[in-house]
C-alpha cells in the first residue's frame, strides 16, 4: 500500500468459533518456527508493487536484525488473496509463522481465535511502550477493552489522486471536495475521451473500505452498539447503492472496472487513461508504474457536503498494517524483540519510506521526510477524518459477505441490469443471513 493492494480475500469458510479452540504458532513442519532460538519465521504482507520488491525492502533489514541478535529471519511474501485464509488455516492446523503482517482490519476477528500473543502493558514495554504508537493506529489492534492483539506497523489512509494533466486539458481547477462536484467534474473529463474514476469492483476488500465510508458519510453503521450485524438499515443501503452509483447511474466508473480485483485501476490511473483513483497510499505504486509525482495531485476523498472531518465528514477508514506474533511460537522471545526492531523509530523511518506509507510511531512520524505535502494530506485525514473499521470478532466475515454483496451489485450494474434500492436491500439483506450468529 502503496504498494500493490490485491485484497480480495475470498471466501472465509473457517468458522471463528472453531478457530477459538486452537492456537496457531510455529512448527517445523509448515514452514513454520522451530526450536531453534536461533530461526525466526515471518510472513509478510505483500506492500510493495511485487513481491520481488517486498523481498528487495525487507531482506536487508532482516539481515540487519540478525547481525544485531544472531536470530535468522524466515521470510515469506504472502499475496493479499492469500493472506486472511492462510492465516485462518494456520491459527486452526496449529502450523504457521512466528510473526505475521495482517490487515489492521482483522485485528478484532484474529484476536477471537485466541491464536495472537496479548499485547498487555507488560508486552507493550518490551518494545518501548505502548505509548509510543498514534491513538488512530491503536484503534484498529483489537476489541475494545481487551489488550491488543497486534502492533501498529504501517499506516495508511485513502486520498483522491488526480491527473493534473487530464484535469487541466478538462478546464477543471481543482480536485473535488464533494461527490456532486466529482460527477460534475467527470462530464467534462468524458467529453475529453477519458475515463473518470478507477475501482475495484471485484475486490472484496476495496468494496469493503469504500462502502464504510460512504456509510459514515450517511450517518450509519453497519453494526449496533451491541455488535449485531445492522446490514439492511436504510441509511446503510442508501450508502452503498451511492457508492455503486457511481457506476450504475452517474457512469463516472467504467464498467470494465467491475471486473478489477488486481490493482488495474491502479495501472490505468498511472498510465494516463482515466482521471481520479480512491486509494491508500499509492505515491511508490504509481512511481514504479513510471508516473511521476509532478504528473498527479492528492486531495482529501469527497465528503457529502462541507469539508473533511469526523462523523458525517469521515473520508477515510484507517488504513494500516499490523504486526503479530502466533502464541505459541517456540521463539517468543525472539518474536518479541523481532517486533520491537520493526517498531523502532529507524526501521519505521526506512520501512514506511520505502512504502509511501504513513508511520504509526509518533517519533518516526514527525521526521522531516514525512511531511511532504502529499504525506501532509494522508497524515491529516488519519488525524481528524479517519474511522476504524468495526473492531468485532466477525469483522473477517463482514468483510467478506458485504464486499461480496457490493461486487454483484457492480457486475449487474456492469451488465446493465437496474440497480435499485431494493435490490441493494436484498443484497444486504443475504449478506447479512451469512453472518455467524452471535
Amino acid at each position: 500500500m502503496r504498494r500493490i493492494r490485491a485484497a480480495a480475500v475470498g471466501a472465509v469458510t473457517l468458522s471463528l468459533a472453531l478457530a477459538a479452540t486452537a492456537c496457531g504458532g510455529g512448527s517445523s513442519n509448515s514452514g513454520g518456527s522451530n526450536d531453534s532460538p536461533k530461526t525466526l519465521t515471518y510472513w509478510a504482507s505483500n506492500q510493495g508493487a511485487s513481491i520481488a520488491i517486498d523481498k528487495k525492502v525487507l531482506q536487508p533489514e532482516l539481515d540487519k536484525f540478525q547481525q544485531q541478535t544472531g536470530i535468522k529471519v524466515k521470510l515469506e511474501v504472502v499475496p493479499w488473496s492469500d493472506l486472511l485464509n492462510r492465516i485462518l488455516t494456520a491459527t486452526t492446523s496449529g502450523q504457521g509463522p512466528d510473526v505475521l503482517n495482517i490487515g489492521n482490519t482483522w485485528s478484532a476477528s484474529l484476536q477471537a481465535t485466541g491464536a495472537l500473543l496479548p499485547w498487555d502493558s507488560k508486552n507493550f514495554a518490551k518494545i518501548g511502550g505502548k505509548d509510543r504508537f498514534v491513538d488512530s493506529a491503536l484503534g484498529s489492534t483489537g476489541a475494545e477493552g481487551k489488550d491488543p492483539a497486534a502492533v501498529p506497523l504501517y499506516s495508511m489512509a485513502y486520498a483522491l489522486y488526480y491527473n493534473k494533466k487530464i484535469f487541466a486539458d478538462a478546464g477543471i481547477s481543482q480536485p473535488p471536495a464533494t461527490w456532486d462536484e466529482l460527477i460534475a467534474d467527470g462530464k467534462k473529463i468524458k467529453a475529453k475521451g477519458k475515463s473518470v474514476l478507477g475501482a475495484e469492483g471485484a475486490n472484496v476488500s476495496e468494496n469493503i473500505h469504500h462502502v464504510f465510508v460512504f456509510a459514515k458519510q450517511h450517518g450509519a453503521d453497519f453494526f449496533s452498539s451491541d455488535g449485531k450485524p445492522n446490514f439492511t438499515d436504510p441509511k446503510v443501503v442508501d450508502a452503498v447503492k451511492q457508492y455503486v452509483d457511481l457506476m450504475a447511474k452517474d457512469k463516472v466508473i467504467p464498467t470494465g472496472d467491475a471486473e478489477y480485483a488486481q490493482n488495474q485501476s491502479v495501472s490505468d490511473f498511472a498510465k494516463g487513461k482515466q482521471a481520479m483513483l480512491l486509494w491508500q497510499s499509492a505515491a511508490a505504486n504509481l512511481k514504479s508504474q513510471g508516473m511521476s509525482d509532478s504528473d498527479y495531485g492528492i486531495a482529501p476523498v469527497p465528503v457529502q457536503s462541507g469539508t473533511p472531518g469526523t462523523g458525517a465528514q469521515t473520508n477515510s477508514m484507517v488504513a494500516g498494517i499490523n504486526i503479530a506474533v502466533f502464541k505459541n511460537s517456540h521463539n517468543l522471545d525472539g518474536a518479541t524483540k523481532f517486533v520491537k526492531f520493526m517498531t523502532s523509530d529507524d526501521e519505521q523511518k526506512i520501512l514506511n519510506t520505502a512504502y509511501t506509507s504513513i508511520p504509526p510511531v509518533k517519533a518516526a512520524q514527525e521526521d522531516a521526510q514525512f511531511n511532504s505535502a502529499s504525506n501532509s494530506v494522508l497524515k491529516n485525514t488519519l488525524a481528524t477524518s479517519a474511522a476504524a473499521l468495526p473492531q468485532v470478532a466477525s469483522e473477517s466475515q463482514f468483510e467478506t459477505a458485504v464486499g461480496t454483496a457490493v461486487k454483484d451489485l457492480f457486475a449487474d450494474a456492469a451488465a446493465g441490469h437496474a440497480v435499485t434500492t431494493d435490490s441493494v436491500k436484498a443484497a444486504l439483506e443475504k449478506a447479512q443471513q451469512q453472518m455467524p450468529a452471535a
